[in-house]
């Protein structure tokens, strides 16, 4: 039987995608990488991923697992190129399977949607707080966790890797490892779902996965906040912290650049006062309580005296979505202002200045008239720190000529802090091989065993990570 008709036999003839049909599902939400698949399926069912995994394995065709597709390293998409790959896209796979609020758990296919999985978890009034900042609506869980997706929510809650307590997996022989336990402790040998959470579908495909879920919080306030440089953001943070304890969720830095290109590309923003500033924070606590947070927050932003320049706070998550949005869109108008060479990067918190300084500083003196558009998650030390020409007609001779000589001035300067080339986007196709000069050749001798153990053929998602 041919392969295309096998494909069809074990998932439809609706559910197979190819030619000019399976084109947008291999290329990347950026347009920056693009590849061939002979074909994308569909499942719908574990066991038709397994049966489609076992169909590759014995034909030697690679697997690109996919769900939302707005992967920002082009990890969910195939390789350019003669390799015979398909893409795997699981967006079929949409079902909650189950929901215990009394252990405050939920069971979710890898096809839901972020957001389909929050609504859900707030029917039953609790919370699942990963929390997205850009192309949410979009993206799906099983990428969520094959990427350890961050957000603005880790500060308190943790990475996707911290919302997890089970998974069930295709290996790459087609095997299903059904490690679907909601137990929050198991000390029963290795911690194998953490193998894969992270992995961007290099060692197997999650196919779902039981999730933490907390209270509901009751009460919340946002402040915006106009601050004098990252530095005393620095140490507002460290202030509020002391203030506000485990009440603080978000903490989230935004530079003036990174607003001119919000005001410039997205409709209905508005400045956040009356006068622009160079730096703004937003700063976000909320409780199970229903006691007003604003006080705690007003009082932390008072007493830490001038460096804040001004302050307005909103007592509920509605009155602070306009500055939300802006935070929000920054992604969407870096996209419609052309190419950038982006980097995400994480140090310690307490040297996101210092890296910020030190970054600015280097790129300046290589490139003077560059555009720096720096903002991210502050309180758990991920900044997105992009850079461009502002002249439209230059920038892209400048990124294809000098894009190397950035990431390695940006890098070395990471390497300096002791901190990560990437912190919460993965490494994909963008950074594969720069990871190679900033990972200990010890661990990355661990990954490719791990790698070759479990995927010997090397047929998923090859070119990614390794």
């Amino acid at each position: 039987m041919d392969i295309l008709d096998a494909f069809i036999s074990t998932v439809g003839s609706e559910a197979v995608l190819t030619g000019d049909s399976a084109k947008p599902y291999c290329t990347d939400w950026r347009g920056r990488y693009s590849g061939n698949a002979l074909a994308v399926l569909f499942p719908s069912s574990t066991q038709q991923v397994s049966e489609i995994v076992k169909l590759c394995a014995a034909n030697q065709i690679a697997i690109v697992p996919q769900g939302g597709n707005t992967s920002l390293c082009g990890a969910s998409v195939p390789l350019a190129g003669a390799l015979q790959q398909i893409v795997l896209n699981l967006s079929r796979m949409h079902q909650i399977r189950a929901i215990d609020p009394t252990n405050y758990t939920m069971t979710v296919e890898a096809g839901c949607t972020l957001a389909a999985v929050r609504e859900t978890a707030e029917q039953q009034d609790r919370l699942f707080p990963l929390g997205l900042t850009a192309i949410a609506p979009h993206c799906e869980i099983g990428g969520n966790l094959s990427t350890n997706a961050g957000g603005i929510g880790v500060l308190r809650y943790g990475n996707a890797r911290d919302l997890v307590l089970g998974l069930e997996v295709v290996l790459p022989d087609g095997r299903v490892w059904n490690g679907l336990r909601a137990l929050r402790k198991d000390n029963t040998g290795y911690d194998l779902k953490q193998l894969f959470i992270g992995a961007e579908g290099t060692l197997g495909i999650i196919t779902a996965a039981v999730l933490k879920l907390f209270p509901r919080p009751r009460s919340s306030a946002t402040a915006c906040v106009a601050i004098a440089n990252p530095d005393a953001a620095v140490r507002l943070l460290a202030h509020i912290r002391s203030s506000c304890g485990h009440s603080l969720s978000g903490f989230e830095l935004i530079s003036r650049s990174s607003l001119d290109l919000v005001f410039k590309h997205i409709e209905d923003v508005q400045e956040p006062f009356m006068r622009p500033y160079q730096w703004y924070l937003l700063i976000q606590v909320s409780d199970v309580l229903q006691d007003a947070q604003d006080g705690a927050v007003r009082s932390a932003l008072l007493s830490f005296g001038g460096e804040v320049l001004e302050f307005d706070i909103a007592a509920d998550t509605g009155g602070a979505e306009s500055w939300w949005k802006l935070r929000k869109n920054i992604s969407e108008a870096q996209k419609r202002e052309g190419v950038s060479i982006k980097h995400d990067i994480a140090v310690p918190v307490s040297l996101v200045a210092a890296f910020i300084s030190r970054a600015d500083a280097a790129l300046h003196k290589a490139f003077p008239g560059i555009r720096i558009v720096a903002f991210g998650h502050m309180g758990d030390g991920n900044i997105h720190y992009n850079a461009s020409m502002p002249d439209a007609s230059l920038n892209k001779v400048f990124i294809e000529q000098q894009e190397g000589a950035v990431n390695k001035l940006v890098y070395e300067v990471v390497r300096e802090l002791n901190g990560s080339i990437s912190a919460e986007h993965g490494l994909g196709q963008l950074k594969r091989d720069a990871i190679r000069e900033y990972k200990d050749p010890l661990e990355l001798e661990l990954m490719r065993t791990i790698k070759q153990a479990l995927d010997p053929q090397g047929l998923m998602n090859p070119g990614k990570v390794v």
